[in-house]
Protein backbone atom coordinates (compact mmCIF):
# COMPACT_ATOMS: atom_id res chain seq x y z
CA UNK A 1 0.00 0.00 0.00
CA UNK A 2 1.30 3.67 -1.25
CA UNK A 3 0.45 6.31 1.58
CA UNK A 4 1.59 10.22 0.56
CA UNK A 5 2.74 12.02 3.12
CA UNK A 6 2.75 16.06 2.27
CA UNK A 7 4.56 18.22 4.54
CA UNK A 8 7.03 15.49 5.26
CA UNK A 9 9.75 16.88 5.88
CA UNK A 10 8.20 19.36 8.32
CA UNK A 11 8.26 18.82 12.41
CA UNK A 12 4.89 16.70 12.75
CA UNK A 13 5.47 15.36 9.14
CA UNK A 14 9.05 13.73 9.67
CA UNK A 15 7.61 12.16 12.88
CA UNK A 16 4.23 10.50 11.00
CA UNK A 17 6.49 8.79 8.07
CA UNK A 18 8.93 7.19 10.66
CA UNK A 19 5.42 6.03 12.20
CA UNK A 20 4.32 4.86 8.98
CA UNK A 21 7.85 3.75 8.11
CA UNK A 22 7.26 1.01 11.13
CA UNK A 23 4.99 -0.73 8.97
CA UNK A 24 7.02 -2.98 6.54
CA UNK A 25 3.36 -3.27 4.41
CA UNK A 26 3.81 0.19 3.37
CA UNK A 27 5.52 2.06 1.01
CA UNK A 28 5.78 6.32 1.66
CA UNK A 29 5.97 8.94 -0.21
CA UNK A 30 7.03 12.12 1.11
CA UNK A 31 6.29 15.58 -0.58
CA UNK A 32 7.46 18.55 0.78
CA UNK A 33 8.27 21.78 -1.23
CA UNK A 34 11.11 22.26 1.35
CA UNK A 35 10.90 26.25 2.68
CA UNK A 36 12.01 27.19 5.72
CA UNK A 37 10.20 24.66 7.76
CA UNK A 38 10.95 21.52 6.16
CA UNK A 39 14.48 19.87 6.15
CA UNK A 40 16.33 17.13 4.55
CA UNK A 41 17.84 16.01 7.52
CA UNK A 42 14.65 15.47 9.40
CA UNK A 43 13.91 12.38 6.99
CA UNK A 44 17.99 11.92 6.31
CA UNK A 45 17.58 8.28 7.80
CA UNK A 46 14.21 7.34 6.23
CA UNK A 47 15.51 8.00 2.38
CA UNK A 48 17.75 4.63 3.06
CA UNK A 49 14.67 2.78 2.89
CA UNK A 50 13.58 1.34 -1.18
CA UNK A 51 9.69 2.02 0.81
CA UNK A 52 10.51 5.99 1.08
CA UNK A 53 10.66 8.04 -1.97
CA UNK A 54 11.42 11.69 -1.47
CA UNK A 55 9.68 14.21 -4.24
CA UNK A 56 10.52 17.89 -3.48
CA UNK A 57 7.26 19.64 -5.22
CA UNK A 58 4.40 22.09 -3.99
CA UNK A 59 1.11 20.56 -3.69
CA UNK A 60 -0.48 24.24 -4.87
CA UNK A 61 1.65 23.35 -8.00
CA UNK A 62 -1.08 20.81 -10.53
CA UNK A 63 1.13 19.58 -12.58
CA UNK A 64 3.62 18.21 -10.27
CA UNK A 65 0.87 16.73 -8.29
CA UNK A 66 -0.41 14.86 -11.51
CA UNK A 67 2.52 13.73 -12.01
CA UNK A 68 3.71 11.88 -8.56
CA UNK A 69 0.11 10.43 -8.74
CA UNK A 70 0.23 9.07 -11.83
CA UNK A 71 3.54 7.47 -10.69
CA UNK A 72 2.17 6.23 -7.40
CA UNK A 73 -1.32 5.63 -7.38
CA UNK A 74 -1.46 6.60 -3.39
CA UNK A 75 -4.08 4.86 -1.75
CA UNK A 76 -4.01 6.66 0.98
CA UNK A 77 -3.12 11.10 1.25
CA UNK A 78 -2.19 12.24 4.42
CA UNK A 79 -1.75 16.03 4.24
CA UNK A 80 0.11 17.43 6.62
CA UNK A 81 1.56 20.43 3.91
CA UNK A 82 0.67 23.92 5.47
CA UNK A 83 1.58 27.14 6.09
CA UNK A 84 1.25 27.17 9.73
CA UNK A 85 2.76 30.03 11.81
CA UNK A 86 0.33 33.23 13.08
CA UNK A 87 1.98 35.71 13.02
CA UNK A 88 3.22 35.05 9.36
CA UNK A 89 -0.21 34.50 8.19
CA UNK A 90 -1.18 37.96 10.03
CA UNK A 91 2.04 39.71 7.67
CA UNK A 92 1.30 37.94 4.23
CA UNK A 93 -1.85 36.27 4.23
CA UNK A 94 -2.19 34.75 0.53
CA UNK A 95 0.72 32.44 0.96
CA UNK A 96 -1.70 30.61 3.30
CA UNK A 97 -4.73 30.89 1.03
CA UNK A 98 -2.36 29.27 -1.52
CA UNK A 99 -0.75 27.03 0.25
CA UNK A 100 -3.81 26.06 2.43
CA UNK A 101 -6.64 25.90 0.19
CA UNK A 102 -5.70 25.53 -2.94
CA UNK A 103 -3.00 22.84 -2.39
CA UNK A 104 -5.61 21.05 -0.58
CA UNK A 105 -8.09 21.25 -3.78
CA UNK A 106 -5.12 20.28 -5.93
CA UNK A 107 -4.61 16.74 -3.76
CA UNK A 108 -8.27 16.45 -3.46
CA UNK A 109 -9.13 16.12 -7.07
CA UNK A 110 -5.50 14.72 -7.87
CA UNK A 111 -7.11 11.51 -5.17
CA UNK A 112 -10.64 11.71 -7.27
CA UNK A 113 -8.44 11.11 -10.85
CA UNK A 114 -6.34 8.67 -9.80
CA UNK A 115 -8.39 6.64 -7.96
CA UNK A 116 -7.44 7.39 -4.23
CA UNK A 117 -9.26 5.63 -1.92
CA UNK A 118 -8.87 7.62 1.54
CA UNK A 119 -7.80 11.58 2.04
CA UNK A 120 -6.78 12.62 5.73
CA UNK A 121 -6.39 16.11 6.23
CA UNK A 122 -4.36 17.41 9.22
CA UNK A 123 -6.22 20.43 11.05
CA UNK A 124 -5.90 22.63 14.11
CA UNK A 125 -7.95 23.79 16.89
CA UNK A 126 -7.57 27.33 15.95
CA UNK A 127 -10.65 26.83 13.32
CA UNK A 128 -12.75 26.74 16.46
CA UNK A 129 -11.63 30.42 17.20
CA UNK A 130 -11.04 30.87 21.36
CA UNK A 131 -12.98 30.91 24.53
CA UNK A 132 -12.72 32.62 27.70
CA UNK A 133 -10.06 31.60 30.06
CA UNK A 134 -12.42 30.48 32.89
CA UNK A 135 -14.25 28.12 30.48
CA UNK A 136 -13.06 24.11 31.20
CA UNK A 137 -15.22 22.68 28.69
CA UNK A 138 -13.34 21.93 25.30
CA UNK A 139 -14.40 22.51 21.75
CA UNK A 140 -16.53 19.54 20.37
CA UNK A 141 -16.17 18.82 16.67
CA UNK A 142 -19.86 20.08 16.10
CA UNK A 143 -18.78 23.35 17.17
CA UNK A 144 -19.01 26.35 15.36
CA UNK A 145 -15.62 27.23 13.04
CA UNK A 146 -15.14 30.82 13.86
CA UNK A 147 -11.15 31.34 13.06
CA UNK A 148 -9.60 34.40 14.38
CA UNK A 149 -6.23 34.91 12.18
CA UNK A 150 -5.66 34.30 8.22
CA UNK A 151 -4.10 30.83 9.12
CA UNK A 152 -6.93 29.46 11.19
CA UNK A 153 -9.13 30.90 8.40
CA UNK A 154 -7.20 29.13 5.90
CA UNK A 155 -7.34 25.70 8.08
CA UNK A 156 -10.73 26.23 8.33
CA UNK A 157 -11.67 26.64 4.84
CA UNK A 158 -9.18 23.54 3.89
CA UNK A 159 -11.54 20.88 6.53
CA UNK A 160 -15.08 22.72 5.02
CA UNK A 161 -13.61 21.80 0.91
CA UNK A 162 -12.37 18.09 1.61
CA UNK A 163 -15.80 17.31 3.20
CA UNK A 164 -17.38 18.66 0.45
CA UNK A 165 -15.59 16.51 -1.55
CA UNK A 166 -16.61 13.47 0.85
CA UNK A 167 -20.01 14.61 0.64
CA UNK A 168 -20.38 15.56 -3.47
CA UNK A 169 -17.62 12.64 -4.57
CA UNK A 170 -18.18 10.35 -2.11
CA UNK A 171 -14.13 10.49 -1.75
CA UNK A 172 -13.53 8.97 1.43
CA UNK A 173 -12.34 12.12 4.00
CA UNK A 174 -11.17 11.97 7.58
CA UNK A 175 -10.09 15.07 9.84
CA UNK A 176 -7.98 15.35 12.58
CA UNK A 177 -8.09 18.72 14.84
CA UNK A 178 -5.14 18.71 17.11
CA UNK A 179 -4.24 21.12 19.76
CA UNK A 180 -0.68 22.44 19.93
CA UNK A 181 2.20 20.01 19.23
CA UNK A 182 5.65 19.86 20.46
CA UNK A 183 8.45 17.95 20.26
CA UNK A 184 11.78 17.77 18.60
CA UNK A 185 12.79 19.13 15.22
CA UNK A 186 9.97 21.92 15.93
CA UNK A 187 11.00 24.76 13.66
CA UNK A 188 12.65 27.87 16.30
CA UNK A 189 10.00 30.46 15.14
CA UNK A 190 7.37 28.24 17.84
CA UNK A 191 7.29 29.57 21.29
CA UNK A 192 8.61 26.05 23.11
CA UNK A 193 12.22 25.79 20.78
CA UNK A 194 12.22 30.07 20.52
CA UNK A 195 12.23 29.50 24.59
CA UNK A 196 15.09 27.29 24.64
CA UNK A 197 17.05 29.19 21.86
CA UNK A 198 16.60 32.58 24.26
CA UNK A 199 17.20 31.13 26.82
CA UNK A 200 20.20 29.10 26.02
CA UNK A 201 21.48 32.51 24.27
CA UNK A 202 21.04 34.54 27.31
CA UNK A 203 18.37 36.55 25.99
CA UNK A 204 15.05 37.27 27.26
CA UNK A 205 11.98 34.81 26.00
CA UNK A 206 9.19 37.37 24.44
CA UNK A 207 6.24 36.55 25.71
CA UNK A 208 2.70 37.88 24.17
CA UNK A 209 0.48 40.19 26.14
CA UNK A 210 -0.05 39.13 29.72
CA UNK A 211 1.23 35.70 29.21
CA UNK A 212 -2.32 34.59 30.38
CA UNK A 213 -3.53 33.10 26.87
CA UNK A 214 -4.23 29.08 27.26
CA UNK A 215 -3.07 26.61 24.89
CA UNK A 216 -3.24 22.20 25.35
CA UNK A 217 -0.29 20.96 24.56
CA UNK A 218 -0.16 17.38 22.89
CA UNK A 219 3.26 15.48 22.13
CA UNK A 220 3.79 15.00 18.51
CA UNK A 221 4.22 11.63 18.55
CA UNK A 222 0.54 11.15 20.10
CA UNK A 223 -0.87 13.51 17.63
CA UNK A 224 1.08 10.86 15.13
CA UNK A 225 -0.32 7.83 16.90
CA UNK A 226 -4.08 9.25 16.40
CA UNK A 227 -3.68 10.36 12.82
CA UNK A 228 -2.75 6.99 12.15
CA UNK A 229 -5.42 5.69 13.83
CA UNK A 230 -7.98 7.85 11.87
CA UNK A 231 -6.76 7.55 8.31
CA UNK A 232 -6.89 3.89 8.66
CA UNK A 233 -9.69 3.12 10.58
CA UNK A 234 -12.03 6.47 10.75
CA UNK A 235 -15.13 6.70 9.48
CA UNK A 236 -15.51 8.67 6.26
CA UNK A 237 -16.61 12.46 6.50
CA UNK A 238 -15.92 12.14 10.22
CA UNK A 239 -13.52 14.92 12.11
CA UNK A 240 -11.82 13.80 15.09
CA UNK A 241 -10.27 16.18 18.03
CA UNK A 242 -7.31 15.35 19.20
CA UNK A 243 -6.20 17.23 22.36
CA UNK A 244 -3.26 16.49 24.73
CA UNK A 245 -4.70 17.70 27.96
CA UNK A 246 -2.24 19.87 29.16
CA UNK A 247 -3.77 22.88 29.62
CA UNK A 248 -0.99 25.84 30.43
CA UNK A 249 -0.95 29.42 30.35
CA UNK A 250 1.80 30.43 27.90
CA UNK A 251 3.60 32.70 30.85
CA UNK A 252 3.54 29.32 33.09
CA UNK A 253 5.59 27.18 30.22
CA UNK A 254 8.16 29.75 29.65
CA UNK A 255 8.78 29.72 33.24
CA UNK A 256 8.90 25.67 33.21
CA UNK A 257 10.91 25.80 30.10
CA UNK A 258 13.72 28.25 31.69
CA UNK A 259 13.95 26.44 34.75
CA UNK A 260 14.72 23.44 32.70
CA UNK A 261 17.33 25.22 30.88
CA UNK A 262 18.94 26.61 34.04
CA UNK A 263 18.35 30.24 33.44
CA UNK A 264 16.67 32.83 35.60
CA UNK A 265 13.54 32.51 36.31
CA UNK A 266 12.46 36.17 34.97
CA UNK A 267 14.46 36.00 32.14
CA UNK A 268 11.23 36.68 30.10
CA UNK A 269 9.75 40.22 28.13
CA UNK A 270 6.45 40.75 28.02
CA UNK A 271 5.90 42.20 24.54
CA UNK A 272 3.16 43.64 22.39
CA UNK A 273 0.42 41.30 22.02
CA UNK A 274 -0.40 39.30 18.42
CA UNK A 275 -3.28 40.92 16.94
CA UNK A 276 -6.51 39.01 17.30
CA UNK A 277 -4.95 37.08 19.65
CA UNK A 278 -7.03 33.89 20.93
CA UNK A 279 -7.44 33.62 24.54
CA UNK A 280 -7.50 29.67 24.99
CA UNK A 281 -7.91 26.86 23.18
CA UNK A 282 -9.14 23.84 24.78
CA UNK A 283 -10.60 20.41 22.63
CA UNK A 284 -13.44 17.77 23.56
CA UNK A 285 -11.34 14.31 22.64
CA UNK A 286 -14.24 12.61 23.32
CA UNK A 287 -15.04 10.97 20.08
CA UNK A 288 -11.75 9.61 19.28
CA UNK A 289 -11.55 7.90 22.62
CA UNK A 290 -15.00 6.05 22.19
CA UNK A 291 -15.03 4.98 18.65
CA UNK A 292 -10.78 4.43 18.15
CA UNK A 293 -9.50 3.82 21.53
CA UNK A 294 -7.26 6.64 21.64
CA UNK A 295 -5.79 8.31 24.50
CA UNK A 296 -2.60 10.74 24.82
CA UNK A 297 0.51 8.59 26.29
CA UNK A 298 3.50 10.83 27.00
CA UNK A 299 3.87 12.61 30.24
CA UNK A 300 3.84 15.89 30.22
CA UNK A 301 6.91 17.01 31.95
CA UNK A 302 8.89 13.98 30.96
CA UNK A 303 8.39 15.15 27.13
CA UNK A 304 9.02 18.56 27.67
CA UNK A 305 12.19 17.67 29.69
CA UNK A 306 13.56 15.68 26.95
CA UNK A 307 12.06 18.09 23.95
CA UNK A 308 14.15 21.32 25.67
CA UNK A 309 16.83 18.90 25.70
CA UNK A 310 16.73 17.76 22.20
CA UNK A 311 16.82 21.61 21.59
CA UNK A 312 19.55 21.85 23.59
CA UNK A 313 21.96 19.29 22.11
CA UNK A 314 20.63 20.07 18.39
CA UNK A 315 19.27 16.45 18.39
CA UNK A 316 15.80 16.02 16.66
CA UNK A 317 14.49 12.80 17.35
CA UNK A 318 15.27 11.08 20.90
CA UNK A 319 13.03 8.20 21.13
Amino acid sequence: MTVFVTGGAGFIGSHFCRLLMKREELRVVCIDKLTYAGSLENIADLTRSKRFRFVKADIADREAMEKVFAEESPELVVNLAAESHVDRSISDPGVFLQSNIVGTEILLSCCLKYGTKRFHQASTDEVYGDMPLSCNVGFTEDAPLRPSSPYAASKASADLLALAFCRTYGLHVTISRSSNNFGPAQYPEKLIPLAVKCAASGKKVPVYGNGKNVRDWIFVEDNCRAMELIAFGGASGQVYNVGGGNAVSNLELVKRILALCGADKDSFAFVEDRKGHDRKYLLDSGRIERELGFKPSADFEQALAQTVKCCLNGTRFFR
